[in-house]
């Protein structure tokens, strides 16, 4: 298995174990406050947690800190931004192909951050952790601020990244219709903890 959790628990994190294989993605869906972003957070080794998690046999513990989250990347809600222009964000400009998949225009290369919309945030968040070239994506409900066509282009962009890189993604949707059609199996935040639902 590429990305194996077993017993992954932690502060407003309760227990969840899963395993998946590369090209897989694991829908996950809950109540808010149930601890769907905070999994992810553990799982990036971002905050404190107990359990094991292991990246293709190798556990999360004996890596460093900084090499893990360049191979198993967060795309959080509300990503962050700490220079003047999206250009300063990324080692180099992406291809063409996705900027124009993800319906960018070509001035927001060279533009102040603080004009991007929301969904120009987070289409160019996805970006920026796909040139990292991740093994496993981490997402937090990556569409959320888009609408339906910038949406399905979005996810298609990232299910073709897992597909060509053999790459796995957890992705936190609140879309009935996200989960139903991401993956054969999904998961399911409580305050118990996590339930897997669908075949293995």
């Amino acid at each position: 298995m590429l990305f194996e959790v077993k017993e992954l628990s932690g502060p407003n994190v309760p227990p969840v174990s899963f395993a998946l294989a590369a090209g897989q993605v694991l829908p996950v869906r809950g109540e808010s406050g149930v601890g769907k972003s905070q999994m992810l957070r553990a799982l990036a080794d971002l905050s404190p947690h107990e359990g094991e998690v292991c990246l293709d046999g190798t556990e999360q513990q004996t890596m460093p800190a900084t090499d893990w989250r360049r191979q198993v990347v967060l795309v959080p809600a509300e990503s962050g931004w700490w220079a003047e222009t999206v250009a300063e964000h990324f080692p180099a400009r992406p291809p063409e192909s996705s900027w124009t998949r993800l319906r960018l225009r070509d001035a927001l290369w060279e533009s102040p951050v603080e004009r991007l919309s929301s969904g120009e945030r987070q289409r160019l968040a996805v970006l920026r952790a796909l040139a990292l070239e991740p093994r496993v994506l981490l997402l937090d409900e990556p569409t959320a601020n888009l609408d339906r066509d910038n949406a399905e282009a979005m996810a298609g962009l990232l299910l073709d990244y897992l597909r060509e890189r053999q790459a796995a993604a957890v992705w936190i949707s609140h879309d009935p219709h996200e989960i139903d059609s991401r993956g054969e199996r999904w998961l399911e935040m409580t305050a118990e903890g996590g339930l897997l639902h669908g075949s293995v």
